[in-house]
């Protein structure tokens, strides 16, 4: 079981710079489990994924047998033929909202998303690399995306202290999609953003990729590039540091890094999204891994045939 009690850490404030404390509680996991699952194949569509649906049948097969009950589940499919269980950004704001209403310490809230991601310009100067990052509802078109200052603001800033949310974000660049300010390495240390390195990639990646074909991701031009790898860049970190920590237990675990892409895959047979399959394989081979333990394996089962590196994040820097 986790420690109980108030945890503190150190972050740093953006005005003067100064260090003040902050303090959270893990859950204990013994109070309401809630889950929502989305899953997009945006069928008929030139950007049809394969996956997606599946990616969320099994992680609710996966939930049910760890305490979950079916009634304390929403799943929102686009072979659904309830107009309410369609992804469509009403619809996902809304059930968003349902996963954290009356959340308490020591629940349990699970979201797993599944289907395309993508970045926009940054708005509010709280991306390191200059972009925010975006899920796509199967309207997106009509629509638009849901940015991640939007599921920040809705699952994560109300959250009590001591309730857990765990985030799954199978998508391309969604290393940050629920602009949580700390990331993990494999070796359990902070990660420090690579300014430069950063901004080169998640500009091209933003000029290649479907997902930036939604006018804001579109080109925003070396101007941008050189301002992301400025000074401004280190300020967003500590705004974000600053800013987007809570009292409640919250991690994100994502397919791949900010600048790249996650597979939509074909594994023994079966379309899934790699990440999804990875994080549901490597549980299976260790059920009560460690953090740290779940990253790596997840990685070691992905590294032979995919490039991307799922990430972990938290609200917390330890």
């Amino acid at each position: 079981m986790p420690p109980t009690g108030q945890q503190t850490f150190q972050h740093q404030l953006v005005p003067g710079g100064q260090m003040q404390s902050a303090y959270f509680q893990y859950s204990q996991c013994n109070g309401k489990k809630k889950a929502l699952l989305i899953g997009i194949n945006y069928f008929g569509s030139p950007e049809a994924l394969n996956g997606c649906i599946e990616d969320a049948r099994r992680m609710k097969k996966f939930l049910l047998g760890h305490g979950y009950r079916e009634e304390d589940m929403v799943m929102l499919t686009d072979d659904a033929s309830h107009p309410r269980q369609q992804p469509t950004r009403q619809n996902m704001i809304d059930a968003m909202q349902w996963l954290v209403r009356d959340a308490q310490p020591n629940d349990s809230l699970f979201f797993h998303y599944s289907g395309h991601g993508g970045q926009t310009k940054d708005l509010d100067g709280d991306e390191d690399d200059g972009y925010d990052e975006v899920i796509y509802p199967v309207d997106f078109k009509r629509t638009s995306h849901i940015v991640d200052d939007e599921m920040h603001m809705i699952m994560v800033r109300g959250l009590p202290t001591g309730c857990r949310l765990t985030a799954i974000f199978d998508a391309c660049h969604s290393g940050s999609a629920l602009d949580l300010p700390y990331a993990y390495s494999t070796e359990g240390k902070l990660k420090e953003p690579n300014v430069k390195l950063g901004a080169a990639k998640g500009l091209f990646s933003t000029l290649v990729s479907f997902e930036t074909r939604d006018m804001g991701g579109m080109i925003q031009g070396v101007t941008d590039l050189l301002d992301v790898a400025s000074g401004r860049a280190q300020k967003a970190h500590e705004y974000t540091k600053a800013t987007r920590t809570c009292a409640a237990d919250v991690m994100s675990w994502s397919g791949c890094k900010d600048n790249q892409t996650s597979a939509d895959a074909q594994i023994g047979g079966r379309s899934t999204g790699a990440m999804s399959d990875a994080f549901l394989t490597a549980l299976a081979r260790n059920p009560n891994p460690s953090y740290q333990q779940l990253l790596v394996e997840m990685r070691w089962i992905l590294k032979e045939k995919y490039d991307q590196k799922p990430q972990v994040r938290s609200h917390r820097s330890r």
